[in-house]
């Protein structure tokens, strides 16, 4: 079964990335994954300051800088993992370096 990591992180995390003590805690999770064989994608995103929304209104569309929408934390990243059940996927989850101010949402893959 596949699931979604998804990261949050709080605005001092974003800016926290080019530390390398930070920076390296992700770098060994994401080497963790590859090496127990169950990451099949994921990708680290800009800060959200550099986001684009587009809602819809009516027939028309709205387009707006970001960060949208405003929270104590924004959507930072997230790892596609293949494990046999929810519990090893929280497994996984809680191994996340996230600070204290972030959070991991883990949701099933749907599957089409």
């Amino acid at each position: 079964m596949q699931y979604a990591l998804i990261i949050r992180e709080a605005p001092e995390d974003f800016k926290r990335r080019e530390d390398p003590v930070y920076k390296n805690g992700w770098v060994a999770y994401t080497q963790a994954l590859v090496q127990a064989g169950i990451m099949t994608g994921g990708a680290g995103l800009t800060p959200p300051e550099t986001a684009t929304v587009i809602r819809r209104r009516g027939e028309d569309h709205d387009v707006q800088d970001g960060p949208f929408p405003e929270g104590k934390e924004q959507l930072g990243g997230f790892y596609l993992i293949d494990v046999p059940d929810l519990d090893a996927a929280l497994e996984w989850a809680v191994r996340v370096p996230i600070s204290q101010h972030g959070s991991v949402e883990v949701r099933p893959r749907l599957q089409m």
